[in-house]
């Protein structure tokens, strides 16, 4: 099975199996002597865990990573960092009805077609928790660029459903208010808005409670960020985010910078007019930034310097308890209910998902600057 790797300086490898012993994530590129311990990647991965909120799938898995090598008195050596995830709630049971029959919306079908046989437990390889080691994975990355130029990246909820948060100045976010209500409670819907996030969960508890799930967008911020990151051509740093983000399970559209709504715009409004940026300077060269954002921090493929902000199109869970018509393999007509605990909206859990994903390509992109312009 090809596909495995994504990066190119900073590279990653997973492997495993939602119902195998566990997964596990390869990691090359990292530079020696990042300061890195188990409660550090801890952070992002109960981000990601199920069972941490009443909106989230409820199975029990601690999700503790352990670092079998690369590590050495608590600092990367610069060899190749292997982390592992072990598996500990499966029920396979709740899939023993339905290893026959396609649930809609997965890739029962599509991995048959391809391979003719497949793991039917959860999904196998095509699982969502497959983003476990991803998000470990990009913990290092977040260490990485915040050491190599005070980049940092935070995703939050910006759509469920039909209730979109007003969040006016994306780059100024804070971790604290994605997980914090004001009033210090967990915001466990993950939308800065607090108003538009209370929506958000009763609009998702009512559809858990109706058997049914619901979609959204999650919006994805990363500041610091210095010009002239990216490759020209097929490297554009677009489409390698794009296909960082696409890789993950349920993602449906990507954008970036005004996206889709520039279509309506003339040229004269939409260009981003130029100007100096006393406050910087870069290699001697005089520095410059951009009154407004609309192209998202890159042009030509290549940072602009200004923040990089992107949007993520999740879909609803496709795995549901309410009766749907389908086809067993061989193409007869059936129904299914699926059995198991999966989330009512996925949204919550993606968004570490997703600032793992746009942190190691900033970290790949980085240290292929490096290597080539220092």
């Amino acid at each position: 099975m090809a596909g495995n790797s994504f990066g190119q300086a900073f590279r990653i490898t997973t492997a495993g199996e939602s119902h195998g012993p566990a997964y596990v994530v390869i990691i090359d590129g990292v530079p020696p002597g990042i300061e890195l311990s188990i409660d550090e990647l801890m952070v992002d991965m109960d981000r990601r865990r199920p069972g941490q909120s009443k909106i989230v799938t409820q199975r029990d898995e601690s999700d503790t990573p352990e670092i079998l090598s690369g590590l050495f008195e608590g600092r990367t050596t610069g060899t190749s960092l292997a982390i592992l995830v072990r598996n500990k709630d499966q029920r396979s049971r709740d899939y023993e009805d339905i290893k026959h029959v396609y649930r809609p919306g997965h890739a029962d079908y599509t991995y048959d077609a391809k391979y003719g046989f497949r793991d039917y437990r959860g999904g196998g390889r095509s699982s969502a928790r497959e983003t476990t080691v991803r998000v470990a994975a990009g913990v290092v990355a977040k260490k990485l660029i915040a050491a190599a130029f005070g980049g940092r990246v935070v995703g939050y909820v910006k759509q469920v459903g039909d209730i979109v948060g007003e969040i006016p100045n994306p780059e100024t976010v804070t971790l604290e208010q994605i997980e914090k209500l004001p009033n210090g409670e967990p915001n466990i819907v993950r939308c800065p808005d607090a108003t538009a996030a209370a929506k958000m969960v009763a609009m998702i508890e009512n559809l858990r409670s109706q058997g049914d799930s619901i979609g959204g967008a999650a919006e994805i911020v990363a500041t610091g960020v210095p010009p002239g990151l990216g490759e020209p051509v097929f490297d554009k740093i677009k489409a390698d985010l794009a296909k960082a983000l696409f890789s993950l399970p349920a993602v449906l559209g990507v954008e970036y910078g005004i996206g889709f709504g520039c279509v309506t715009l003339r040229g004269s409004q939409n260009n981003d007019l130029f100007r100096p940026d006393t406050a910087k300077s870069a290699a001697g060269r005089p520095a410059v930034t951009t009154e407004t954002n609309r192209h998202g921090g890159m042009l030509g493929g290549i940072t602009s310097g200004r923040p990089l902000i992107l949007r993520a199109a999740v879909k609803p869970t496709s795995s549901l308890p309410i009766e749907q018509e389908t086809v067993d393999d061989q193409g007869r007509p059936t129904t299914i209910r699926t059995k198991g605990r999966h989330d009512p909206c996925l949204l919550p859990r993606f968004v570490p998902m997703a600032e793992a994903m746009v942190a190691i390509v900033l970290a790949d992109h980085w240290l292929r600057w490096k290597a080539q312009c220092q």
